[in-house]
C-alpha cells in the first residue's frame, strides 16, 4: 500500500511540476535540517508542501513521514499507525481550528487520490470528520493538541475513527514551523503510541 501512495504522490509531483514548472523535492536525497527517527522496519515518504493532493493547506514545505511496520496490515495491532511532520517556511499561526479545517482537506484529498485505485464506490464515500482541541503543553511544544478523524478507510473500505496527537514546535531563528502529527486507531494507552511518542522525543532541530 505504500507504493501505492507513493506511485499516487508521484503522479500528483508531476503534475504540479508540470503546472508550476519548479522542482520537486527528492525525498531520498534531501537532507533535513532536523533529525526524525526512521524505527528499525519503519518506512518512510517525504514530499513537498503545498500538497498535491490538498492544495487548500496554504503553506511551503516539507511533509516528512513515518509509517509503522504493520500500518497497511489490517491484521496487526500497528494498523493505519504512522507519524508525519510538517517542516513549515515561517511562523504559522497555528490553532486547533486550523488544525482541523487543514486535517479534513488532507484526508478528504487523499481519500480521493486512493479511492479510485481501490474500487471504492460512491456509497462507501462519506465527508471527513475531525475534532481537535488543545491540550496540556507537552514539555518542548510551544503548543500540543489531541483530537479525532473520522473517514472511510480507503484499504478495508469501512469506517475508521483515527486518534491524533499533534505537536507545535516554532523555531524563530530560522522561521520555521514544525507540526507533528501521531496517527493511530488505537486508544491512547495502547503500546503503539510508545512509538509515535518516542519519534517526537528524539527529534532535534540542527543547529549547523
Amino acid at each position: 500500500m505504500k507504493s501505492l501512495i507513493s506511485t499516487l504522490l508521484l503522479f500528483i509531483a508531476l503534475t504540479a511540476f508540470a503546472q508550476t514548472q519548479k522542482p520537486e523535492l527528492d525525498g531520498n536525497t534531501w537532507e533535513a535540517p532536523y533529525t526524525l527517527q526512521v524505527p528499525k522496519d519503519w518506512g518512510v515518504e517525504r514530499f513537498s508542501i503545498p500538497i498535491g493532493f490538498a492544495p487548500q493547506i496554504p503553506y511551503n514545505g516539507v511533509e516528512d513521514i513515518r509509517f509503522a511496520p504493520g500500518w497497511a496490515n489490517a491484521k496487526s495491532n500497528e494498523y493505519w499507525t504512522y507519524a508525519f511532520l510538517w517542516y513549515l517556511d515561517d511562523i504559522q499561526k497555528i490553532n486547533a481550528e486550523i488544525i482541523s479545517s487543514h486535517l479534513k482537506a488532507y484526508y478528504t484529498g487523499l481519500i480521493a487520490v486512493n479511492a479510485a485505485s481501490s474500487s471504492m464506490h460512491a456509497a462507501q464515500e462519506v465527508a471527513v470528520e475531525t475534532k481537535i482541541k488543545k491540550v496540556k503543553t507537552n514539555k518542548g511544544d510551544s503548543k500540543t493538541f489531541r483530537g479525532t478523524i473520522y473517514l472511510v478507510d480507503y484499504m478495508a473500505k469501512t469506517p475508521i475513527t483515527l486518534h491524533c496527537i499533534v505537536h507545535l514546535k516554532f523555531y524563530p531563528l530560522k522561521h520555521k514551523t514544525f507540526l507533528f502529527f501521531e496517527i493511530s486507531p488505537k486508544p491512547y494507552d495502547d503500546k503503539v503510541w510508545q512509538g509515535l511518542h518516542q519519534l517526537w522525543a528524539d527529534f532535534n532541530i540542527k543547529t549547523k
